[in-house]
């Protein structure tokens, strides 16, 4: 509904369309009430300063204060199934090897050697190793960070009575996710995200899925700016506009929780407002089938009368998940098959636990280079049903001239519309930096959550440096 020019606060326009709720309302299988439901909080309309992507001492403070306070997702419990298998997650200059130690127990450790600092497993490696061993002198310590072994020890012995074991960040799990922190008095991971987005996550039950695909590319923009091309649907009728007749893109709905979670949801099968003048229901089948290598196998449905087309999606992508997965679907609601469900849990993931394109996004920031981004992109399945083992996708690299369509098992479709939001970083980065305005200007409501990502962002920057303390993450 239209409202008057001047009559709204700040944060109370919306498009003059049918809302996301009033298109899901009209769905024959009703949402869950996660989906069915909105948090927007208006948070100011200042602009943001430019010097957060520009200014590598911006990006030291963020390492000081911010990453080594917060919980991040280091890799899934499908990654490390095995007592002996282990994951390195980096973060800038940090760097963690993730080991199940135990059946029921994972730890993770500082990856330097307490005798000269040598990485024991290199970056962005994972294997099976039932002792940690440098590689440069032989110190060993075993799964459950004790020291095992010092060659030559006659050489050390001012090290007797000193507490020798490997520093370990603070891990929790959920969700089949492992999560780290460094930071020994954080608030635990279940007050960290609140209790309402955690009933979300609970709720999809992503322990039963794994990554089937796992693609990953470094952009050459600071990674806030490289995130935030990922939190907003306001530039898909420019940046994609393959996909905006059959894209709710500016009716798309935006929400907060508490400090650390965000997301949208943003609605298919129905035109875009801004294009209903252009396209028909029949455009909405015909954009999604695209022919024969169309997501629906190249079947053309036809629409009957007074069809919405987003229903005959709902009921196709039914059953062909059904079919795909031996599931039985019929009380999935129709918003779950069809639409984007896309959350933020500060600092660097993305979650979207839809059926569709159940997927993961990690950004993580380049510890030599503020202006370069590590972006993965994990894609999940459903485990099979019967309980047999599942192979976890190893990352594939792509180098920077390389499209995302280009990964073996990547939709090319998809990767095309990863390829464009590239394309703006480009741009965006080059231009921030040789912009005469000194700060960002953003929507009040359809960019809330950069707002809101970067909001949190001042709240760390703003505290004390804290690096890790040994003594604190030593077990005693």
């Amino acid at each position: 509904m239209k409202v008057e020019t001047g009559t709204l606060k700040p944060g109370e326009a919306r498009c003059p369309a049918e809302s996301t709720q009033d298109i899901i309302a009209l769905d024959r299988v009703k949402a869950p009430s996660w989906a069915a439901s909105e948090n927007y909080e208006y948070l100011g309309s200042e602009d943001i300063s430019k010097s957060r992507y520009v200014d590598p001492e911006f990006a030291r403070g963020e390492f000081n204060r911010m990453w080594s306070r917060t919980w991040q997702m280091a890799c899934r419990e499908e990654h490390i199934p095995e007592v002996g298998d282990y994951y390195v997650y980096d973060i800038g200059q940090y760097s963690f090897i993730v080991t199940r130690c135990d059946d029921d127990e994972i730890r993770a450790y500082f990856n330097a050697c307490l005798h000269r600092g040598t990485k024991l497993k290199p970056s962005g490696t994972a294997g099976f190793a039932m002792n940690l061993k440098c590689p440069f002198h032989g110190w060993t310590w075993k799964l459950d960070g004790s020291l095992k072994e010092i060659p030559e020890k006659w050489d050390f012995a001012h090290t007797e009575g000193r507490n020798m074991c490997l520093p370990e960040a603070r891990v929790a799990r959920l969700g089949g996710f492992v999560w780290i922190n460094m930071d020994a008095d954080a608030p635990s991971l279940e007050d960290y995200l609140g209790e309402e987005a955690l009933s979300h996550l609970k709720a999809w039950k992503l322990e039963d899925r794994y990554i089937y695909l796992h693609v990953q590319k470094s952009y050459p923009a600071n990674w806030k700016l490289t995130m935030e091309a990922f939190m907003e649907a306001y530039h898909v009728g420019d940046t994609h506009p393959q996909v905006a007749p059959a894209n709710g893109d500016v009716n798309s709905q935006y929400d907060v929780y508490g400090s650390h979670v965000n997301r949208f949801i943003s609605t298919l099968g129905v035109v875009s407002p801004k294009l209903r003048d252009k396209y028909s229901e029949a455009d909405i089948i015909e954009n999604f089938t695209l022919g024969d290598s169309s997501s629906l196998g190249g079947t053309k449905p036809k629409l009957k009368e007074g069809e919405r087309a987003r229903q005959v999606m709902a009921d196709m992508f039914r059953e062909m998940f059904e079919t795909a997965t031996n599931a039985d679907l019929r009380n999935v609601s129709d918003t779950e098959l069809l639409d984007t469900y896309s959350y933020t849990f500060f600092p660097n993931l993305f979650l979207f636990p839809g059926i569709s394109l159940p997927m993961i996004y990690r950004f993580r920031p380049d510890a030599r280079d503020h202006r370069r981004t590590i972006f993965e992109v994990m894609f999940m399945r459903p485990r099979p049903r019967d309980g047999s083992a599942v192979e976890t996708a190893e990352v594939q690299i792509l180098g920077d001239h390389q499209s995302f369509a280009e990964a073996e098992g990547m939709d090319p479709g998809f990767g095309i519309i990863l390829d464009q939001d590239t394309d703006n970083l480009f741009a965006q980065q080059e231009g921030i930096e040789a912009s005469a305005k000194p700060g960002l200007t953003l929507a009040d409501y359809q960019e809330i959550r950069i707002r809101h990502f970067e909001q949190a962002i001042d709240r760390y920057m703003a505290m004390e440096p804290k690096l890790p303390d040994m003594k604190e993450l030593q077990r005693k």
